[in-house]
């Protein structure tokens, strides 16, 4: 990119030169003005390429990536392919390509999932209330642990994340490799072997459960804190709801 800055420069001297040679009236001061003024013009009409021109300078200047390196810039997460003087270009994980502009991937925020060599991941996992958490945390811990592609340094480890309606729960984190491979497959193998160690050791991991209750609004007591019955079977109160239900009847009719 930069030789070929240099390389429109030495054109543009080379045809101020030639045009005081075949025009000898014509002075270089004048040239100069007048590329000054048109200077101005083109660059009002090419506001937008001459900026991602400089910020893909920048970009190779500075370097916060490079050719290889897996990114996340406006929405989008892939491979960088190559920085062009107009746009980065990045290949998606299902084989797209995207053209982001230089101007945007410059002046936004821009993830580098490869900017080191090890990456942490996590899972959430719920057990039921009724069992025991530290025995739990062992469990998965061992698995997580037997997983290949887990790194043994940092040591992964678990810890209790929330006490959620319907379970505890917990949360296995680990390292691995930065590369998006990587990652992905070694989360399902965690999970795999976690579901399956905590099958063997007899822990519950609960489906989410709600509640309803419902109340007859033919009832005296409606609407009246204390009193009101909220879906349990009709008792003492059964008498009343009937005779209620008959006063309305006959008022109807």
């Amino acid at each position: 990119m930069f030789g070929a800055f240099l390389r429109y420069i030495v054109l543009g001297l080379g045809f101020l030169l030639a045009a005081t040679v075949v025009v000898p009236t014509l002075k270089p001061g004048d040239l100069v003005a007048g590329l000054g003024v048109g200077s101005v013009a083109i660059g009002f009409a090419f506001k937008d390429i001459l900026q991602n021109w400089l910020a893909g300078m920048l970009l190779l200047f500075r370097q916060p990536f490079e050719v290889g390196d897996q990114i996340i810039a406006q929405g989008y997460e892939g491979t960088v392919e190559r920085i062009e003087t107009r746009a980065t270009v990045i290949k998606t994980y299902d084989g797209r390509q995207v053209l982001i502009p230089n101007s945007q991937v410059y002046t936004n925020n821009v993830l580098v999932n490869t900017a080191f060599d090890q990456r942490r991941s996590q899972y959430d996992i719920g057990i039921g209330y009724g069992d025991d958490i530290e025995e739990a945390k062992r469990v998965i811990l061992n698995a997580v642990q037997e997983v290949d592609g887990v790194l043994s340094d940092p040591k992964p480890e678990v810890i209790v994340s929330s006490l959620g309606d319907f379970a505890v729960v917990l949360r296995p984190r680990w390292w691995t490799d930065s590369k998006r491979t990587d990652v992905v497959h070694t989360l399902s193998k965690v999970m795999t072997s976690a579901k399956m160690a905590l099958d063997d050791a007899g822990i519950d991991m609960p489906y989410e459960t709600q509640v309803h209750l419902f109340h007859d609004q033919t009832e005296d007591v409606d609407g009246v804190r204390g009193k009101q019955r909220e879906g349990w079977p009709v008792g003492d109160t059964q008498s009343a709801s009937k005779t209620k239900r008959k006063k309305t009847r006959k008022t109807s009719a």
